[in-house]
């Protein structure tokens, strides 16, 4: 084998903190050939993007870094900023995480990109640049690459933005890309789309590439190697299909039984940790009898005919109507009682404004909503206000959903304390409720900081279970968690599920995690419902090209599979005869 483009020898990286020293990365080893992709995985907290930090000198000042680096023979440890500075950008190159964050607001992207050029090859003149640029707009895919060049950031979609930032990566032709999560808040279409092209750049400049995910199912369809790290350390090393089919770790074995499947209904294979709690539904309830039919089960929710229509008006001063965005356009679906409806779709498809128009318990704009038979526009003010301890909900982000001020046993009995509960009864209420939900009764004490993001996200399922609801929405519950922190929640709400006979509108663009949550599925695209059924009907035989479109692009966690398997992708201009809605003067941005 060739001589590696990075070396990576006895890293370790600690910070010093109140508590003490961390120890966010100790004792790393790994080479990188030219090439090559290398992903490395590993929970929140494992030590991944310091290590990668690390390699692009971005640490702050107060790390300490031990170990070697070496790029393509040069010791980086050995270098000031100002040599750094050459190497990145041009050698190595980055694609962040949000890539909104990464890209500078006030200058427009095609600037962005030439900057990166010209600061790179001085000789290089500002029309060259320019013109540099949008060659590689075009190059990731971007549609009108000239006009878009002219585009700020806030203009672009979040792929777009992702594309852009990749554009920026292979700008100079690097030797090492280095990815931090790149797919991480992308939409399953829009994720596979990123890492195809991410595999072209490597292929189109010969770069090698380290990706850090924590997603098993992408890292199935692009790395050849892949390192696994957990509480700072290594914990096992080796060729893709090595540590898919024969991991010799625990953790590592763990890691991949935690990942929920897609295909987990094929040939026999083994559904995730949550679907076992899934399973309590289909047995005999404990007095012997069987949970009755769909059709014997009361309605919890009925939406009929949901319209959300949005004016799109131009003008500084005098402001006037060019068009209108149908939002939600004329959708209808029922929940039962003990059954979790998922909501699926591409990031604006309407999904978030079901949900709004649904816990507003109002009159909708055009439509009908109907909370355990009664109409939202018909409720008194005082009647909404009994009727918000039967809906709650479940956001997406649980550190920013809890109040930082507020210890957990105060955040589980604010909803108690609105619907006039005793003190006594509220006391009684939050230790049940915080083990019904795996915590302790001590933790009531304790603060939201002071939990991890799984836990963070129990206490939300409790207090949202703290006016024993009919019904729970979860919107994007754990879109921002590990895929073994994510089991857990799974499996807790699995559970509560058949426990209580609570009801889920269960919103996700995750469909490995839809299929082991969920009973029925509604796919949802531009504010359109275009399929509705059964949970396993839809995934085994999609009637509807863009149910199929989506499926096919969820990364499944086998690499001969990945390999193997063909993405199907629909012509959308066919759909754009059949849709009402009226677009904005620029319909692409």
């Amino acid at each position: 084998m060739s001589e590696p483009i990075l070396s990576v020898r006895d890293l370790s990286v600690t910070f010093p903190s109140e508590y003490g020293t961390v120890h966010a990365v100790q004792n790393l080893s790994y080479e990188v050939h030219k090439g090559e992709a290398l992903a490395i995985v590993g929970e929140s907290g494992s030590g991944k993007s310091v290590s990668s930090l690390a390699v692009m000198g971005l640490l702050p000042r107060t790390a300490t870094i031990t170990g070697g680096i070496e790029m393509m023979g040069q010791d980086l440890f050995a270098m000031d900023d100002r040599q750094l500075s050459k190497l990145r950008g041009n050698t190595i190159s980055m694609v962040f995480q949000d890539p909104l964050s990464a890209l500078t607001p006030v200058f427009r992207v095609g600037q962005q990109i030439a900057e990166v050029v010209r600061i790179h090859h001085p000789e290089t003149s500002a029309k060259q640049a320019e013109k540099r640029a949008v060659e590689l707009l075009e190059a990731v895919g971007i549609p009108e690459p000239m006009r878009r060049a002219n585009q700020y950031p806030h203009e672009y979609s979040g792929g777009m933005r992702q594309r852009a930032m990749i554009a920026m990566a292979i700008a100079n032709e690097p030797e090492l890309i280095i990815a931090d999560e790149p797919t991480t808040a992308l939409d399953v279409t829009i994720q596979a789309q990123v890492m195809d092209l991410l595999k072209s750049a490597q292929e189109m400049i010969g770069a090698a590439t380290v990706l850090i995910t924590h997603d098993m199912g992408v890292v199935a369809g692009f790395a050849d190697r892949v390192l696994v790290m957990k509480d700072s350390r290594m914990v096992e090393l080796g060729a893709v299909d090595d540590i898919f089919y024969t991991p010799q770790e625990d953790y590592t074995r763990n890691l991949l039984a935690a990942v929920p499947r897609v295909d987990a209904g094929e040939s026999g294979r083994s559904r995730s940790v949550a679907g076992a709690a899934l399973q309590k539904l289909a047995e005999p309830g404990d007095d012997g009898q069987e949970i009755a039919p769909r059709e014997e089960r009361p309605i919890v929710l009925e939406v009929e005919e949901l319209h959300k229509v949005y004016p799109i008006t131009k003008g500084a001063i005098v402001r006037r109507k060019v068009g209108e965005q149908r939002a939600v356009d004329g959708i209808s679906f029922d929940i039962r009682q003990g059954e979790c409806l998922a909501l699926v779709g591409e990031s604006g498809c309407g999904k978030t404004t079901t949900l709004m128009e649904i816990m507003q318990l109002r009159t909708p704009q055009q439509g009908v909503i109907r909370i355990d038979g009664t109409e939202t526009g018909s409720l008194s003010r005082k009647e909404r206000a009994a009727l918000r301890s039967d809906v709650t909900m479940v956001f997406q982000d649980p550190m920013a959903s809890l109040d930082p001020r507020m210890p957990i046993a105060d955040i589980i009995k604010e909803p108690m304390r609105v619907q006039g509960y005793s003190a006594e009864r509220m006391n009684e209420r939050v230790d049940w409720l915080l083990s019904m939900v795996g915590l302790l009764p001590e933790h009531a004490a304790r603060f939201p900081t002071e939990f991890s993001g799984g836990q963070r996200q129990r206490v939300g399922v409790a207090r949202a279970l703290a006016c024993d609801p009919k019904l729970i929405i979860l919107d994007e519950p754990t879109s921002a968690l590990d895929v073994t922190v994510q089991a857990g929640v799974l499996a807790m709400l699995a559970d509560l599920r058949a426990r209580l006979g609570v009801s889920f509108l269960f919103v996700s663009h995750d469909l490995s995690v839809v299929r082991h949550i969920s009973d029925r599925i509604a796919v949802m695209q531009r504010g359109r419902i275009v399929e509705l059924g059964e949970t396993e009907d839809v995934f085994t035989d999609p009637q509807h090209p863009y149910s199929r479109e989506l499926l096919s692009a969820v990364p499944i966690p086998d690499p001969e599979v990945a390999r193997t398997r063909r993405r199907e992708a629909i012509d959308r201009s066919a759909f754009d005869g059949a849709d009402k809605t009226a677009s904005s003067p620029d319909p692409t941005a």
